[in-house]
């Protein structure tokens, strides 16, 4: 299970580094190891601080780049995900019950078992190389983080990005890691012609609470500096101040807003804390070991936002929630954006300037 046992309080204890305490099999697994306390962690001095877990990466060759979807809640239909898994660990992180799928579990193998696509560019410039093909904004990190750390020697992000902008490919990129910066001649030159933008979440300003609920991301203070580098670059930047999560951080959300616009964002958008499938068994672990006096408060005013359940997958509401407290939320969240000149939406992205460059040898490719 991967995982330490506290005989104090009776809790298991999460790995040094990672935020999730536990490595139940996923839903589509027929069986599942439980790990139970047998008398002996008392006399175990590592018991309570079980060893840190090595990150494993693996590869796979993908036959496709681009995920194609027609969720009617969301701003694009294409994306790109270089990575499964994500080592920066969020524990709310609503990608983790993605990990089942692969025969892993959405807990600890999610932060620790990751999967490289280093074919990803090549692939995607076949794609777009396609008589067929129509451009429109693609969408990177909606799942996964791109510039998680195991990007610094991959660099399979930097390789897609270098394929879009060969393309004037519009593009916008969602991200927590401030390894963004490498790429802002890129971003900066595709954000000033109209080709890309910029989202980079802050979820809290206290680096204390990011550090248990993020434990791999940069401190909220580091990635306020990625929003001024890339937005001196000229990419604009929207801060996202998503999951707010009621009874824990959403008291911040003027602060955050505040913070980010005077570091240079250009725009804002903020969802609620959401909960599906194995999060929500994961998040209520981790909020139990480190706020046990604010479970009740925090959960009753997430399930307010679902209809009374830990989260409601309706198309429309997953990501804005019903009820008091998300009308509260929306209520201030507009009031702040509209008195910091901050704009919820953004101009579309330029479709105009798409064209297949040369292929590498000089060739006009004929497919």
């Amino acid at each position: 299970m991967h995982r330490g046992f506290d005989p104090s309080t009776g809790r298991d204890v999460a790995p040094r580094g990672r935020a999730a305490r536990s490595n139940e099999a996923g839903r589509f697994e027929r069986h599942d190891r439980v790990a139970e306390a047998d008398g002996w962690e008392v006399q175990d001095p590592d018991a309570v601080s079980p060893p840190a877990l090595r990150t494993e990466v693996r590869e796979e060759r993908p036959r496709r780049a681009i995920t194609r979807n027609t969720s009617p809640d969301i701003s694009f239909d294409r994306s790109v995900n270089p990575y499964r898994g994500c080592e920066h660990g969020c524990i709310y992180c609503f990608a983790r019950p993605s990990h089942a799928y692969l025969g892993l579990s959405p807990g600890l193998d999610f932060e620790t078992k990751l999967i490289a696509r280093p074919d990803a560019p090549r692939v995607l410039e076949a794609e777009l190389r396609r008589p067929s093909y129509r451009p429109a904004t693609l969408a990177i990190g909606t799942n996964t983080d791109p510039y998680q750390p195991i990007e610094r020697e991959r660099r399979i992000m930097r390789g897609c990005l270098e394929v879009l902008q060969g393309f004037r490919h519009p593009v916008a990129v969602v991200t927590k890691g401030t390894l963004v910066e490498r790429d802002a001649d890129i971003l900066g030159e595709m954000g000033q012609a109209g080709l890309a933008r910029l989202g980079i979440s802050v979820t809290t300003l206290d680096p204390d609470l990011a550090r248990r609920m993020e434990p791999r991301c940069p401190s909220p203070a580091r990635r306020l500096r990625a929003i001024e580098r890339l937005a001196h670059a000229g990419c604009p930047v929207r801060v996202m101040v998503s999951p707010l999560i009621p009874g824990l951080t959403d008291h911040e959300l003027e602060a955050i807003l505040q913070a980010a616009r005077d570091a240079g964002a250009v725009a804002a958008s903020t969802i609620p804390l959401r909960l599906p499938r194995e999060v929500s068994g994961l998040w209520q672990d981790w909020l139990g070991a480190h706020y046990p006096a604010r479970v009740t408060r925090v959960m009753d005013k997430v399930r307010d936002m679902h209809g009374g359940a830990d989260y409601d997958p309706a198309w429309g509401s997953r990501m804005t929630g019903q009820g008091i407290w998300a009308d509260l939320i929306r209520a201030r969240f507009r009031r702040a954006t509209r008195a910091l000149g901050l704009a919820e939406r953004l101009p579309p992205l330029r479709t105009d300037l798409f064209a297949p460059p040369l292929a590498r040898d000089g060739q006009l490719s004929l497919f």
